[in-house]
């Protein structure tokens, strides 16, 4: 479907929303955040010969999120408005292509600023929302990749119904993205690949069912046109074990296939991964096994698109190798047991291994991650937030390096 008609049926159904705009519940339900979202990266480079020593950036976003109440009647009908925008304060051409701006990549000079927009209207009925226009979806089968200074957005449509008691079913299109570092809409297309072999429609379908308190279950389908099927299962169970100790398991399983004219080639994947965590008052345990099976690697949608369902997804991958088995510990840790809520540490370690690449089976990779976070709680800075993330990145085929991320975030509720 042409980008052109999307948006001539976008303007098509808004000039039918016009009338609605005038009732009074359309403006008293609405409501307007702006966010100020400073980030800061330096990754340095450890492996002899690095093309760069080391890569970083600091930038300044603002966030604006307008989100407009609903017109009166069984069907009624809004807007929503969403803009963001990112202003350089620091970074030049030896340390551009980090992930975070844009760069030109003649010069590798990155942009001063950046920044993008767009509109998403909506109509809801009883229990079901149907969203059409900007999306910023968290779903097993696209995942809004929220680790720069800017989010990256899709477009698209997006029905989620829960009209059915403990049956949540989710049905849309998507039409294309806007990585994290871009200002501009590309076709859908695979990590690895370019825009040239991208689809420009991702139909999805999933069906989530809480059978009691402590049991849910989830199927998804997608098909990237011409590029390829994906099916998720997922398990998850929560069991009490006493008034302050909880133990989860989750257990999830994905399959892939080339589709239609196969513009990546040949796709075969299949995944499985459990994870058990055990949270006993203010820590949390966590232990999670994850492999890949077939002969490629998991697809993943291009500008580092994040599949956050994979159970062993950390800060700069997900241990998606062709091949590869990886595994992962993990703990948590709430300060409020010291009388400091907000206050929240996490540790990692993630550990792949049996890597097949090329004529190789036996590459492997490892990642450490500590992240320490401050919420604000009360007072006029209620809910500013700073986060401090370290990570180590190793691996027998690419690039070593260490990171430090530094990450403010406050919003401010019209």
């Amino acid at each position: 479907m042409p980008a052109l008609s999307h948006t001539a049926r976008l303007a098509g159904f808004a000039g039918l929303l016009l009338p609605f705009f005038a009732h009074a519940e359309l403006v008293r339900d609405s409501q307007l955040d702006a966010t100020l979202r400073n980030f800061y990266l330096h990754r340095d480079y450890r492996q002899e010969g690095a093309e760069q020593s080391r890569t970083g950036s600091w930038a300044q976003a603002l966030y604006l999120r307008f989100r407009s109440g609903f017109t009166e009647g069984d069907l009624g009908f809004g807007v929503d408005a969403t803009s963001f925008h990112a202003l350089k304060l620091d970074g030049g051409s030896g340390t551009s292509r980090d992930g975070s701006l844009p760069y030109d990549h003649d010069s590798l000079d990155p942009a001063d600023q950046f920044g993008r927009g767009g509109a998403t209207l909506k109509m809801r009925h009883a229990k079901s929302l149907l969203r059409i226009g900007l999306l910023e979806p968290q779903l097993p089968v696209a995942f809004q990749d929220d680790v720069r200074v800017l989010p990256q957005t899709f477009e698209g449509v997006l029905l989620e119904s829960n009209d059915i008691d403990r049956l949540k079913l989710t049905a849309g299109q998507l039409w294309n993205m806007s990585t994290r570092a871009s200002s501009n809409r590309d076709k859908l297309y695979l990590e690895g690949d370019s825009e040239a072999q991208g689809s420009d429609e991702m139909n999805f379908f999933g069906a989530d069912y809480q059978w009691t308190e402590r049991l849910k279950t989830s199927y998804w389908f997608s098909n990237l046109k011409d590029i390829y099927d994906q099916h998720y299962l997922s398990l998850e169970h929560r069991l009490p074990l006493a008034d302050d100790t909880l133990l989860s398991t989750t257990l999830r399983y994905y399959q892939h296939d080339e589709s239609g004219e196969a513009l990546s080639g040949s796709i075969d994947n299949h995944s499985y991964g459990l994870k058990v965590s055990l949270q006993r008052s203010v820590h949390t345990f966590s232990a999670s096994y994850q492999r890949m099976l077939g002969a490629d690697a998991h697809p993943l949608l291009g500008g580092y698109t994040p599949q956050l369902t994979l159970v062993n997804w950390v800060t700069n991958g997900g241990f998606v190798n062709a091949g590869e088995r990886s595994w992962q510990l993990r703990y948590d840790y709430s300060f409020a047991g010291f009388g400091l809520p907000g206050l929240a540490f996490m540790t990692r370690y993630t550990s792949g291994s049996d890597i097949v690449r090329g004529a190789s089976s036996h590459e492997s990779e490892y990642e450490r991650d500590t992240d320490l976070k401050y919420t604000v709680q009360s007072g006029r800075l209620r809910d500013l937030s700073v986060q401090l993330r370290n990570s180590t990145v190793r691996t027998s085929f690419a690039k070593d390096y260490d990171e430090l991320r530094l990450i403010t975030s406050y919003t401010f509720r019209f």
